[in-house]
């Protein structure tokens, strides 16, 4: 008897042991299934409302009598503004003009899908009314209402989704606070505790914003910190979706444990990217409100920005910085509504799009797509047809999205299977039909089939970008893919790239290098020696600031060509293209930043 009942007992040890297995293996596979149900409507919408508000909108760039330099957001660490003076500025924050509805209508009319808003940046000032905190909009200010519970209401009479940024690991109000922390008030870090910090505000203020306004759709987090663990990185993201299961965490939580990807500021990636992302990008300069920054950007330059992000894969995540009386700037009022208009005609191509099926760019756009059609973005617009190299899908029909008939426009399709060249041109109108952004859509029997290798563009032109080059390396070297897709930290001559390409207009080519200097500008490193070889020719160049390259779409990361040399490809077909530098120059801190090497045709 007692023989059987531990049989019994065996069997049934077993069968709890086999349960718990595959509850494990179920709950990891229930926590991806749970990311892509709330990642769906974050990749229908592509194009949401950054707003910067907060006490820094009061001095809005000037201390004492000066103009600061820098955002406009970081006035107390550019200014070393002590707390108790940083705080009096509550006195004067009085947004009497602020109204919701007038907010979310105007990020509607962009053609904008989602918003969010600053619950507490990096001054630890909470616009909203915290119990854990005094220091914020309810209790320190005249104004003495949340304005964030009139958005939530706002957003959900206008069915439109609501996230709240939050700085979780910078605080300068807060003594134990991480990341570039307030040193002119708190100076010894020794009595620094990030984990009663973490503890005692950013949970407890995280439970009150997930759990008193409705649906949150985003925590963006921000200023990601070697003060978070990845312990601590999981449990902030476990706490937002055990409360809101549908919220999505932001890549900026540290340690990998957000939902998606969140590129630099003001950062358009390159190429490609594998994962679900997003970037963040300024109107002008500054991220809050800033009286004397007046760079603003056009409206050509903003949808053609949203457009290359989408044909990258991306959302599109545009910033206002309203003022201390609660006013989104006009500046900021047109723009968005000339992106609205255009929006308003072509939006089928942004929402719900994938990357475009080419992983190189376009001389004369990008693309983005559906599993049916490509939507030709054309920036540059030709004088008779539109010419494209590389789809090898049988195209159905071609028109303009923004023309209300659709009617068809003539092309043709040819073909080489021989040297692998394929070829679609493209009758178009004499004139653009949008100047900032006129797209052609191509309606095809089911996804795009293309040429993955990198071809020759119709201006005779060979693009071999770097993130694209296949890394060698005879030492194990450093050299690397930055978060754009451009090298960094090859400072070795042992490490060398090459690639692979397809000529079909053979000629002579002047070959040049393309790099990057670092953001806003300078900090270039150059005087590099390079040796190129092609085609059984080896060119032998210095990295050179022959000419500075300006790309409109990411203004902030200057380019500089470089000239190397002229080599003649006699015949069609595949080549390959090494480059190897012979000597590093200068303090090596950047090295060789390659963004690209380019054949032009001379002849």
């Amino acid at each position: 008897m007692s023989h059987t009942r531990g049989h019994i007992r065996l069997i049934a040890l077993l069968l709890a042991t086999i349960a718990g297995s595959s509850l494990v293996h179920g709950a990891a596979d229930s926590a991806e299934e749970q990311r892509q149900k709330r990642m769906a409507w974050w990749r229908e919408a592509r194009f949401g409302m950054f707003i910067h508000w907060g006490l820094y909108a009061v001095p809005a760039g000037e201390w004492k009598g000066k103009l600061i330099p820098g955002i406009g957001e970081w006035i107390q660490r550019r200014a070393k503004i002590p707390v108790a003076d940083y705080a009096k500025l509550a006195d004067q924050f009085n947004p009497v003009q602020f109204n919701a509805n007038e907010w979310v209508a105007v990020a509607k009319s962009a053609g904008m899908k989602y918003m969010v808003i600053t619950a507490k940046h990096h001054d630890g000032f909470a616009m909203y009314g915290s119990e854990v905190s005094k220091y914020n909009i309810v209790d320190a200010t005249p104004y003495r209402k949340d304005p964030l519970k009139e958005l939530a209401a706002a957003c959900q009479k206008a069915g439109f989704k609501l996230g709240f940024y939050y700085s979780q690991a910078v605080d300068w109000h807060e003594p134990d606070a991480g990341g570039e922390a307030n040193t002119w008030d708190f100076p010894d870090k020794s009595k620094k505790d990030f984990g009663r910090y973490l503890e005692q505000k950013v949970k407890p203020q995280l439970r009150e914003l997930l759990t008193g306004y409705g649906p949150v759709a985003i925590l963006w987090f921000d200023a990601a910190s070697d003060s978070l663990t990845p312990e601590q990185s999981r449990s902030i993201a476990n706490l937002v979706h055990t409360l809101q299961p549908n919220c999505l965490v932001s890549g900026r939580i540290h340690n990998d444990a957000g939902d998606y990807y969140e590129a630099g500021d003001n950062q358009v990636n390159i190429g490609k990217v594998a994962r679900d992302w997003e970037t963040p990008v300024t109107l002008n300069n500054t991220w809050g409100f800033k009286k004397d920054d007046q760079n603003w950007k056009s409206s050509t330059m903003l949808i053609r920005q949203m457009a290359r992000v989408a044909g990258r894969g991306g959302n599109y995540l545009l910033n206002v910085g309203p003022t201390a009386e609660g006013v989104i700037p006009h500046p900021s009022v047109d723009r968005l509504a000339a992106v609205g208009q255009w929006m308003k005609m072509n939006g089928e191509s942004i929402y719900g799009s994938s990357a475009g099926p080419f992983s190189y760019e376009l001389p004369w756009g990008v693309i983005t797509s559906r599993p049916r059609e490509l939507y030709l973005h054309v920036f540059e617009w030709p004088k008779q047809e539109l010419v494209m190299y590389g789809l090898k899908s049988k195209v159905s029909r071609a028109y303009l999205l923004a023309d209300p008939a659709r009617k068809p426009l003539p092309f043709k399709q040819s073909a080489n299977a021989a040297i692998g060249h394929y070829e679609l041109s493209i009758r178009t109108p004499a004139s653009a039909p949008d100047v900032n952004d006129s797209v052609v859509v191509l309606e095809l029997g089911g996804r795009a089939q293309v040429i993955s290798t990198l071809q020759q563009q119709p201006d005779g032109k060979v693009t071999l970008p770097a993130y694209l080059g296949r890394m060698h390396s005879e030492s194990g070297g450093q050299f690397r893919l930055d978060k754009r897709g451009v090298m960094d930290q090859w400072i070795s001559t042992d490490e060398w790239l090459d690639w692979e390409f397809q000529v079909s207009k053979p000629g002579t080519f002047q070959v040049a290098a393309i790099t990057s200097e670092q953001k806003y500008g300078g900090r270039w490193e150059g005087g590099h020696r390079v040796a190129v070889n092609v085609a059984g020719n080896t060119l032998r160049g210095v990295i050179a600031r022959d000419v500075m390259v300006e790309d409109p779409t990411a203004p902030y990361w200057p380019y500089v060509r470089s000239n190397l040399g002229r080599v003649t490809i006699g015949r069609p077909g595949a080549y390959q293209l090494s480059l190897k530098p012979e000597s590093i120059e200068g303090p090596k801190k950047y090295g060789l930043t390659l963004v690209s090497v380019v054949l032009e045709t001379i002849q």
